[in-house]
């Protein structure tokens, strides 16, 4: 790795730890860094998830106030992803790479379309929230929150909004709040498919080191300042990134 391709990860792990934290979907920033600088889709993913775990972790620091009184939630909902994650993370190792190859541009689609849909979600999560919902969350939404870890260890880009748009819907919750644990929830899954990975594939040290020192201050920054940021002019980067990162999977 060049100097200059050494400093666009490390951006590339700024924006994404930043976006994260503020709207989900930071690997569409980073995956499609990794691939353009020479590292396989397969190492790139897998780097990408230790990667973020720091920033994740940020963004839960960040947002400690709003996780208070919230443990038995976490308790509950955490575990459901962290089989999720785990589950996905072992299929990311034992299906074919080539399987990799042909699912990941079809779920980079459809992540950019959940960024883009995103406001209409969260003004329809706002209409449909009822306010006699269960407050720790139903069993519907447990298997929702499974479902989205398996999404989030197998490659994870947008797991995030997926996880925003479940809990928005089903819980009576301030929005900030349900925030705050789809971070806590992310770094679950991330966390776990990075461990996993640690003992059944290969990791680009180098790149998975520089996007981890990126994640963890863009974190903070979203964490701080990222709320001030226009949410259409990161979707836009969210999209462009992605559009590119679809069009290099198929030419190569």
């Amino acid at each position: 790795m060049t100097l200059w391709e050494a400093i666009a990860v490390l951006v590339a792990g700024v924006g994404a730890g930043m976006i994260n934290v503020i709207v989900g979907s930071g690997t569409l920033i980073t995956f499609p860094v990794l691939l353009a600088v020479g590292i396989p889709p397969v190492t790139a993913n897998v780097s990408n998830s230790f990667g973020l775990v720091p920033g994740s972790l940020s963004g839960v620091i960040g947002y400690r106030r709003e996780l208070v009184g919230q443990g038995r939630r976490l308790r509950r909902m955490g575990t459901a992803s962290l089989l999720g994650g785990l589950l996905g993370a072992l299929l990311l190792i034992e299906l074919p790479s080539g399987a990799f190859d042909a699912i990941v541009p079809v779920l980079i689609l459809l992540a950019l379309v959940l960024v883009v849909i995103q406001p209409r979600v969260a003004k329809a999560v706002a209409a449909r929230r009822r306010a006699d919902g269960d407050p720790d969350g139903s069993l519907v939404l447990l298997v929702g929150v499974f479902l989205t870890g398996i999404y989030g260890g197998y490659f994870g880009a947008a797991q995030g909004v997926l996880l925003m748009a479940l809990m928005g819907m089903m819980l009576q919750e301030d929005l900030q709040r349900i925030n705050a644990v789809k971070n806590a929830l992310a770094m679950i899954v991330n966390g776990v498919a990075a461990l996993f990975f640690l003992f059944t594939s290969t990791v680009d040290w180098t790149a998975a080191g520089l996007i981890a020192a990126g994640s963890l201050v863009g974190g903070l920054l979203g964490a701080k300042v990222g709320r001030r940021l226009p949410p259409a002019a990161l979707r836009a980067v969210i999209v462009v990134v992605g559009l590119l990162a679809v069009t290099k999977l198929l030419l190569s």
